[in-house]
């Protein structure tokens, strides 16, 4: 399999990756993508019946408001239609990177109905005051076409250089961002508004939050979480930085193998 061909993406944004038991939703972080998460499909396979998500603005239609509601109600409809499908018929444990650790609880908050347990990785609730103004302007700045692999990683490093050779789009003069710089900018430039401290305290379900040592969340937000949260267990990973699950992924494997069986 060719994990770096297109995938239908405008049609199929719910990918099913195979396993038994359970549903597991598997949910990428910002300018990720579905096949970021292929090196974790086999042991998370052992675990239930796993899928993953391209989300909105990442190789398909943004939602017209950049709102995290839009891109959750987004998510919740193609769940729906997953369940009507017969895809699933029970409540799903969502694993979340970053923004996806974010839409993972807000879904948890509003569908509470459609989550039983749940993953957020290196996410924190508030980061208001914050802009990505300068980020976006050095992402618009990438040399773009990577004409290989090499010149990737080579530009990344090798922890972020495999995020992004997972994400971008191959096209035959080599890889290209897979969505609009400005739709990114104004996702993350959102958290900059507002904060998640409600959604967070209305989770009721069972809870771990996994959070790099080099974090880019601010200091003890995600301790704190783990405070409101009444089944929250926080978990400090040394050594890692956001990309906890390839940077570190041995402790991370341990970590949400522990929960996992927990819950199960």
């Amino acid at each position: 399999m060719d994990l770096h061909a297109p995938r239908e993406v405008d049609l199929h944004p719910l990918h099913d990756e195979g396993g038994t038991g359970r549903p597991i939703l598997l949910l990428h972080g910002l300018m990720g993508s579905a096949r970021t998460w292929h090196r974790h499909l086999p042991w998370l396979r052992e675990f239930g019946h796993v899928y993953t998500f391209d989300a909105a603005g990442h190789g398909r239609p943004a939602p017209p408001e950049l709102t995290t509601e839009a891109f959750v109600e987004d998510l919740v409809r193609h769940l729906d239609g997953g369940r009507e499908a017969g895809r699933f018929d029970e409540p799903l444990t969502v694993v979340g990177h970053s923004m996806g650790g974010l839409h993972g609880w807000m879904l948890a908050a509003t569908r509470p109905e459609l989550v039983r347990a749940l993953v957020v990785e290196d996410m924190a609730p508030d980061f208001r005051g914050r802009t990505a103004e300068n980020w976006a302007t050095m992402i618009a700045a990438w040399p773009q076409p990577f004409p290989s692999e090499a010149a990737m990683l080579d530009h990344f490093g090798p922890v972020a250089g495999r995020y992004f050779l997972d994400s971008f789009d191959r096209r035959p003069d080599g890889w290209y961002l897979h969505g609009a710089v400005e739709t990114f900018r104004d996702i993350s430039e959102e958290w900059g508004t507002r904060d998640f401290w409600e959604q967070w305290a209305s989770v009721r379900v069972p809870s771990l939050l996994i959070e790099g040592e080099h974090t880019i969340t601010p200091e003890g937000q995600m301790a704190k979480m783990a405070e409101i949260g009444p089944e929250a267990t926080h978990v400090r990973i040394a050594d890692a930085g956001h990309l906890v699950h390839d940077d570190q992924p041995e402790r991370y494997r341990a970590a949400v193998e522990e929960f996992l069986t927990r819950v199960r």
